[in-house]
């Protein structure tokens, strides 16, 4: 018999056909009373398919006794309780590094649109306004300082990037990350203070939520500029938004926000913030990628008892 695997969300088309080809799923999102099914079914399931947006709690898990494996779709998993499914005995998988690339790509895009106006200069030309008169001067790029949070891998990346551009590059992190050239500031509020660009790349969770505080975005000045290809909750949204208004920071690229797909009304208004529906990892190969190490985790775990990319 093929193992029982429960999908509780949307996944990508692709992946959602090879886990049916591959093993017996089920579809959570597609019962109208989730609760009663998993009532009744919820202990013939010994794996897991989710997403960062849809998760799973303890009790979930709960309803899930004879769980033994999730297998996650994207390298995020702050949705997923990973303390109670430890408790369980519960393997947890996620996609790291097949995203890395792509997550970086989009950090130096975003950094060079909100710097050089890109996106604003393309309102400016649609709406005939370069008729009337020039754009405004924007902001170089190259040789800027750039801070970093949260130096892993797509930080490294994103740094391994901007060195092309010949940019200073310091990071913040909770402790100094061995073997690496780029100096550690202890202070996020001084490392914003030092930056012309600050990219958030920390991870998500109830300990980053709101790291970059309305201090850190005050630190980064009138001609500072913010990155966000994280998750939204790392940063005091409304302090963000506030900042935005009152031009206290020259602009920000934001691919996450706190209420996604709800983006605050007020940035709708602004040019110095581009906007994005949280692309970073979508791109056909990445999404490929990602879809088929959910499918070698699952493999691996049912095979040896282990998966391949384990959470932290």
């Amino acid at each position: 018999m093929k193992p029982r695997v429960i999908q509780i969300g949307r996944l990508q088309a692709s992946l959602e056909s090879a886990l049916a080809e591959e093993f017996d799923t089920h579809a959570l999102w597609r019962e109208s009373d989730a609760t009663a099914f998993l009532a009744r079914e919820g202990g013939a399931f010994t794996a897991m398919a989710t997403s960062a947006r849809s998760g799973a709690d303890a009790k979930l898990m709960d309803a899930l006794p004879q769980l033994r494996v999730i297998s996650n779709f994207g390298v995020g998993y702050e949705t997923i309780d990973v303390e109670a499914a430890r408790n369980r005995g519960i393997a947890v998988a996620n996609t790291p590094d097949v995203l890395t690339d792509c997550v970086a790509d989009l950090a130096i895009g975003l950094m060079i649109d909100v710097a050089r106006g890109l996106s604003a200069a393309d309102r400016f030309v649609r709406r005939g306004a370069w008729t009337k008169g020039q754009f405004p001067l924007a902001t170089r790029v190259s040789a800027k300082r750039l801070g970093i949070l949260g130096l892993g891998r797509i930080g490294n990346a994103i740094a391994k990037r901007a060195q092309g551009f010949d940019m200073q590059i310091r990071y913040h992190n909770r402790r100094p990350v061995a073997g690496t050239t780029y100096e550690h500031v202890p202070s996020l509020v001084e490392l914003a203070r030092w930056a012309d660009f600050l990219v958030v790349a920390a991870a998500g969770g109830p300990a980053t939520r709101n790291l970059v505080s309305s201090e850190v975005i005050d630190a980064l000045g009138k001609d500072g500029f913010l990155v966000n290809i994280a998750r939204g909750s790392v940063v005091d949204e409304p302090a963000l938004v506030q900042a935005l208004s009152e031009k206290q920071i020259a602009g920000a690229a934001l691919d996450v926000f706190v209420d996604e797909p709800n983006v605050p009304a007020a940035l709708m208004q602004l040019d110095n913030v581009v906007l994005l529906p949280h692309i970073a990892s979508g791109t056909h190969e990445t999404r490929n990628a990602m879809g088929n190490l959910v499918l070698e985790n699952l493999r691996a775990f049912f095979s040896t008892g282990r998966v391949l990319t384990p959470v932290a």
